[in-house]
């Protein structure tokens, strides 16, 4: 039986953790900071995988693989490439180890690298030195490419999933031979995010612009989408940054345009990772464990049999077969729960807390009656429904479950939408309610960062849509052009 969860109202922070801990997604390492995804965890990972990649190969990109040590001179050439990572970054100084007799296990002194490697915090560095070897010609671009990889950052503070030193994500790299280009590149991978979240993790997001300050080490404009959690702060669930000619000159990538001149080449980058488990953990799962929408669940639905007798159990489960083959059949992913030893209520706890979209009950009367007893994970609705349409029920349901957790919490969202007009309104809301805070923002980095150090809030993002509206910025008084999107974040 899964541990007690404490209540998301007294403790929202081990809420979380305990949420984790029930459905088995992950655990701590011996490493502090680093986490050892479970089964659980790696097979929704493994879905969010699939979809995304699907969705990058729709739009022309590949997959490839750099490796994960990056000398340590290719971070230096990018001026802000590097301020934004020194201090993130893991060194490799040497090769091997040795017994030594007073000291026990030591680095080989002999073994001393001639140049330090960074283990990769991001791959810019190493994919742009490698570019610049690959492009000659016009007639070489675009480069669409994308990896699946882990980085490590050195984080202080980490959370599982949301903050962790080693991560898994994926990013993308690509080269273009025109600034517009790039830009059409960088917008539509937004969109993608953006549709991802939304379609497979039911989670509404804002695609916006992030300010100067908030912008990707190295980039000239970072592209986001924010999205909201349950206790009212932010989450950044994705971005999207057109790096102009930057890594281009910082590794001396020219080709030959069609006029046959040398130019600069333009490029992107973009990324997800696994906080996005985070993401869909805090906007979704409520104070009985975990809910995941269908379309990312590892388990669609789970089936208990349930019987006491030998001859019911043949039965029920010859049963319990012919309605998982049916099922499989059209593609949705079932499990029969048939293992001895757990009593049924004892599997219905499980499936609740690992938050599977639906749940079957069979037992000898459903088989001599023709019905199955149907439970929704998503608001605890039971019903009884006759087995000769079952299958076209069953893809009814998971369609209601990840419409109506879109919907719930988009409206969770705009609940959590308040526009002010004052800085103490804006204050007060934020303590007393928080989620995003819209307001008039004079566009400058002093006023930016002076709401950041006075409240612990940032602009999420400047939005795409929506963002035009003259008025006033309240804390300095100057004109404003529209209204971005603070709160507090993770």
């Amino acid at each position: 039986m899964a541990d007690a969860i404490t209540p998301r109202s007294e403790d929202y922070s081990q809420w979380y953790l305990d949420i984790i801990k029930n459905a088995k997604l992950a655990d701590y390492s011996p490493v502090r900071g680093c986490m050892i995804i479970r089964p659980n965890g790696y097979e929704l990972w493994e879905n969010m995988q699939a979809g995304l990649d699907g969705m990058f190969k729709e739009t022309g990109h590949k997959n490839a693989y750099f490796p994960i040590f990056i000398p340590q001179s290719f971070l230096a050439k990018e001026a802000d490439h590097v301020e934004g990572f020194a201090k993130e970054c893991a060194v490799v100084t040497h090769s091997r180890l040795k017994v030594d007799e007073e000291q026990g296990l030591i680095a080989d002194p002999d073994s001393k690298l001639e140049e330090n490697l960074i283990v990769r915090p991001t791959s810019e560095t190493i994919i742009w030195d490698t570019y610049s070897r690959w492009i000659q010609s016009w007639r070489d671009l675009p480069i669409l490419m994308n990896q699946w990889a882990n980085v490590v950052r050195w984080e202080m503070r980490t959370r599982l999933f949301l903050r962790t030193m080693e991560f898994l994500w994926q990013e993308g790299h690509t080269a273009h031979a025109t600034e517009q280009e790039a830009v059409d590149e960088t917008l539509t991978i937004l969109d993608v995010y953006a549709t991802f979240a939304e379609d497979y993790m039911a989670v509404p997001v804002i695609r916006g612009v992030k300010t100067a300050s908030e912008r990707f080490a190295g980039a000239v404009e970072t592209y986001c989408i924010e999205a909201m959690m349950q206790d009212g702060k932010a989450l950044q669930a994705g971005t999207s940054h057109f790096l102009g000619q930057n890594f281009a000159k910082a590794f001396d990538c020219k080709f030959q345009n069609k006029n046959n001149e040398l130019e600069y080449v333009w490029a992107t980058s973009w990324g997800v990772s696994t906080r996005l488990i985070g993401a869909l953990i805090m906007v979704h799962s409520d104070d009985q464990g975990l809910i995941l929408p269908p379309r990312l669940a590892p388990t669609q639905v789970a089936l208990v049999p349930i019987y006491r007798k030998d001859e019911d159990r043949i039965q029920v489960l010859e049963k319990a077969r012919q309605i998982e083959a049916d099922l499989k059949a059209v593609g949705v992913r079932i499990f029969v729960d048939d293992r001895d030893g757990y009593r049924p209520g004892w599997k219905f706890n499980e499936y609740e807390v690992q938050g599977v979209p639906v749940r079957l009950a069979l037992g000898p009367r459903d088989v001599q009656n023709g019905t199955v007893e149907v439970a929704r994970r998503d608001n605890g609705e039971k019903e009884t429904v006759e087995q000769t349409g079952l299958v076209a029920h069953i893809q009814e349901t998971l369609e209601a479950v990840q419409n109506g957790l879109f919907e719930r919490a988009l409206k969770m969202r705009e609940d959590m939408t308040t526009s002010v007009d004052s800085y103490d309104d804006f204050k007060s809301v934020l303590d007393e309610k928080g989620g995003f805070i819209r307001m008039h923002w004079d566009g400058t980095d002093e006023t930016e960062l002076q709401i950041k150090n006075e409240t612990k809030a940032t602009i999420r993002c400047i939005p795409i849509e929506g963002y035009e509206e003259e008025g006033v910025d309240p804390v300095s008084g100057k004109p404003s052009k529209g209204r971005v999107y603070f709160a507090r974040s993770y």
